[in-house]
């Protein structure tokens, strides 16, 4: 299903948020921009093994994942590390726990940059996860796959436009969320997540920023989402929305997704949340 574009008032305060703008901590380093080397068809993956701990993830060549993003809520410290207790394949998985938010947004993921996915690309995304909860989880998001470098510098805080998966309500439904890139939420109510197992997630995206664009979300290679649907941010649809608020706006080029983010990448739940993340996979063809 496909609904028209929320209110322009409505998603401009998303975009606006300060506290899911791309933030900056120690943790995280400059995001490479896109060049024309990036252009070529991508592949990475990784199944969190041949490292003994977690900085070994993130060697200075960026050959493995490029950042890692922990903001802290003020009641608690998040974490993340490998573990050896519970995996899919091989040996070892990685764990993250995402404290409860507050009056801080809390956030554990780690990042992947260095491709580049423009529009008529296709992105597919593999992952299992064990979401070690039965808690409701409305809004906590697992996956993000973003544009920093397309954001216009002279408005405000970068916002990364982008689309995302996330928990849509109280029954562990997930949902592909376009807030970010002046769209609406895709949701289904066909397959609940199921918790404190292994998930398979596949997330399919031909890239287009207008209508003619795909979503494919498959739960368990079942797939749940499959619907034509605008997939990049659009420059007259930002230019637009801006516009009708008094601000001069410009999606800058080369238009396109470079950094992915997986784990708990936004957790405004009043629960803590523990999952473990095993077999990621991303290609860009």
């Amino acid at each position: 299903m496909l609904s028209t574009l929320r209110p322009v008032r409505t998603l401009l305060f998303i975009l606006l948020l300060p506290t899911f703008a791309c933030d900056s901590n120690d943790d995280e380093a400059p995001l490479p921009q896109p060049s024309p080397e990036a252009y070529e068809p991508y592949f990475f993956s990784d199944g969190f093994e041949s490292a003994a701990r977690v900085e070994d993830l993130f060697p200075a060549d960026g050959s493995r994942w490029t950042n890692l993003q922990r903001v802290n809520p003020n009641g608690g410290e998040n974490e993340v590390e490998l573990r050896t207790d519970r995996f899919r394949e091989g040996r070892q998985s990685l764990r993250i726990l995402a404290q409860a938010a507050d009056e801080v947004l809390s956030k554990m993921d780690i990042e992947k940059a260095g491709f580049f996915a423009p529009a008529g690309s296709r992105v597919k995304i593999e992952a299992d996860f064990y979401l070690q909860t039965e808690d409701p989880v409305p809004n906590l998001f697992l996956l993000d796959l973003e544009c920093c470098s397309c954001w216009d510098p002279s408005v405000g805080e970068n916002q990364c436009p982008g689309i995302r998966l996330k928990f849509n309500g109280e029954n562990h439904f997930l949902a592909v969320e376009r807030g970010k890139i002046l769209g609406n939420t895709i949701g289904q109510t066909e397959v609940p997540f199921p918790t404190r197992e292994w998930v398979r997630l596949r997330w399919e995206l031909d890239l287009s920023p207008t209508g003619d664009g795909r979503l494919v979300l498959a739960i368990n290679d079942r797939e749940v989402i499959n619907q034509a649907t605008r997939t990049l941010p659009s420059s007259e649809a930002f230019r637009e929305a801006f516009a009708q608020e008094g601000i001069d706006f410009e999606l800058q080029s080369p238009l396109g997704y470079e950094r992915v983010q997986v784990g708990a990448t936004a957790n405004p739940t009043p629960h803590p949340v523990e999952l473990y993340i095993d077999n990621f996979s991303l290609r860009v063809e």
